[in-house]
């Protein structure tokens, strides 16, 4: 993968997986699927400028279509702006 450094307050994510199949086994069309809301912190702008110090590695909530999203590898990124973080989730 290229390497994505974001600007300013903003993170790169990589999306979590979603289920494509309800729990019956039907296969849902992606046009029918949830967009997912939960990633993992790949790369971080300027830490200066965000209010919340998020690193990489940090397992994430955001806001539901927020972000760029970016195809890379196969794997689905998004570059977020840090307001759209909503929370990070603590194992």
């Amino acid at each position: 993968m290229r390497k994505i450094e974001p600007l300013g307050n903003r993170v790169l994510v990589k999306v979590a997986e979603h289920e494509n199949t309800t729990a019956s086994g039907l296969v849902l069309p992606e046009t029918a699927q949830e967009k997912p809301q939960e990633g993992i912190v790949e790369a971080v702008g300027n830490v200066e400028e965000m209010l919340v110090k998020l690193k990489v590695g940090d397992r994430i909530l955001f806001a539901k279509y927020s972000g760029v999203e970016i195809k890379e590898d196969g794997q689905t990124y998004l570059v977020l702006n840090e307001d759209d973080v909503i929370a990070r989730v603590l194992d």
